[in-house]
């Protein structure tokens, strides 16, 4: 039997996410309380327009244009409005009047985490946000708390659905990018401009998020290096396919080590190619999956649904169980342990693998010139895919120093390197676009997993 005051409950928000949100505490309030120790009443929703079309149906009276008001009379205040104002303003106020803030804006924290973290401390108030990264997943959880004791040397997760299911079509169904979007588009996945997700801005404020959690440091979004997937072809694809690989949008956030010895971190967001025997490599659709590597747990791999109304729902319920137990059974809950203060270093520090697919003159010699190019870089040749351009060639043509085929003819090199440093790798890929002997840098892509 609950016998701790009914909670008030206040929800900023009602799109997508919100309404599933506010339907499913209207619909079991019964069980959430108890679970959590006490009754949860939503006693109202902020809103620009009451009148919008929502995607749960919803009690007309609920519904307020006054944020301010709704927020000074809640114990739990729910920001799901995203966007960095009026919810930054929101949630400080929520916070110094003394409630506990539940909020899924990625965009928010990774831009005004350490302040709004600093504020919740500093008033005794606690902040929740598991379902600002990789929706359902319970992964932030984890890493505040379970993993709080250990040294998580890495985590490399495919955090963006919208990318993942392109970069699927693409494999699995031979279709370009521009095919693979519009699908993605007409199921919902993506947005009418879809520039967030394919330019890895959605992808890089979850893994500046990650980085601060697993490093217990603040990673500022601006530190996070980020590429998309806006130029990958189907061409890079089916290579990468035939090498082994699989091309997905990753979020990299691992401890290196800097040029002068001392330890720093990498937040990171590109296109890279993994094994395909890689657990990454088996991630499908719309889903998202992280993959850590702890000195003393292991590795670890948290796989589920990275969006959707219900799904991420979920994620905040479950912080809203956690935000009322706080209450009933009081204390100062979980701090944010950002009292590390390592450096976050540039992308040119990290260690690393490239795939390099260059268009060169199909003569003889070109091979020996172009790996003469990596020698002078200190960058060690892995794996050599070579094809001609025109049926005459042979593969002596560029490999062996055989006849030349016809006058201006090319050949496609695909060369995969050993682990070298990314100064060393860039200075490479920059030499060879300026030898006589390359037509063309076509595209570099990173190798990770291995």
């Amino acid at each position: 039997m609950i016998e701790y005051r009914n909670l008030r409950v206040a929800l900023l928000g009602a799109g997508n996410v919100g309404a599933q949100v506010a339907s499913m505490l209207l619909e079991h309030g019964t069980e959430l309380a108890e679970r959590a120790g006490a009754g949860l009443e939503l006693v109202g929703i902020a809103v620009r327009d009451p009148r919008a079309k929502r995607h749960a149906e919803l009690p007309s009276e609920l519904f307020t244009t006054d944020a301010e008001q709704l927020i000074a009379g809640a114990d739990i205040v729910i920001e799901l409005m995203g966007g960095l104002e009026p919810a930054r303003s929101h949630i400080l106020h929520a916070l110094n009047s003394g409630a506990d803030v539940i909020t899924g804006n990625k965009a928010l924290l990774a831009t005004h985490g350490a302040e709004l973290f600093e504020t919740a401390e500093q008033v005794g108030a606690q902040l929740y946000y598991e379902a600002a990264v990789a929706g359902a997943i319970p992964i932030i959880r984890p890493l505040r708390e379970s993993l709080a004791g250990d040294h998580i040397t890495r985590i490399m997760g495919i955090v963006n659905g919208t990318t993942n299911f392109i970069l699927d079509r693409m494999s699995r169904l031979g279709e370009t990018q521009e095919q693979a979007l519009a699908v993605a588009t007409e199921l919902g996945y993506a947005e009418a401009d879809p520039t967030a997700d394919v330019d890895g801005f959605d992808a890089a404020q979850k893994a500046a998020i990650l980085a601060g959690l697993a490093f217990h440091t603040n990673v500022p979004l601006e530190s996070v290096y980020r590429e998309g997937i806006r130029g990958i072809t189907l061409e890079q694809v089916e290579s990468a396919a035939r090498a082994g690989h699989v091309l997905k949008l990753l979020a990299i956030c691992e401890r290196i080590e800097a040029a002068d010895g001392s330890e720093g971190v990498s937040a990171r967001v590109y296109p890279a190619l993994i094994p395909d025997s890689h657990p990454l490599a088996a991630v499908h659709g719309a889903k998202n999956a992280v993959f850590i590597e702890a000195d003393a747990a292991g590795d670890l791999m948290f796989y589920g649904a990275g969006a959707g109304g219900r799904e991420t729902a979920s994620a905040v319920l479950g912080d809203v169980v956690s935000a009322a137990r706080r209450h009933v059974i009081g204390g100062p809950g979980i701090a944010e342990s950002h009292g590390a203060t390592v450096t976050v270093l540039p992308i040119d520090q990290i260690v690393t693998r490239y795939s390099v697919r260059l268009r060169v003159n199909d003569r003889p010699g070109v091979l020996a010139t172009v790996a003469t190019v990596f020698a002078e870089h200190g960058v060690s040749v892995e794996t050599v895919e070579q094809t001609v351009a025109h049926p005459d060639a042979e593969l002596g043509d560029v490999l062996a120093d055989a006849v030349p085929g016809e006058s201006g003819s090319t050949a496609t090199l695909v060369i995969g390197t050993h682990r070298a440093a990314e100064a060393a790798l860039a200075a490479t890929v920059t030499a060879l676009a300026a030898n006589d002997a390359v037509r063309a840098v076509d595209s570099v892509l990173r190798v990770e997993g291995i």
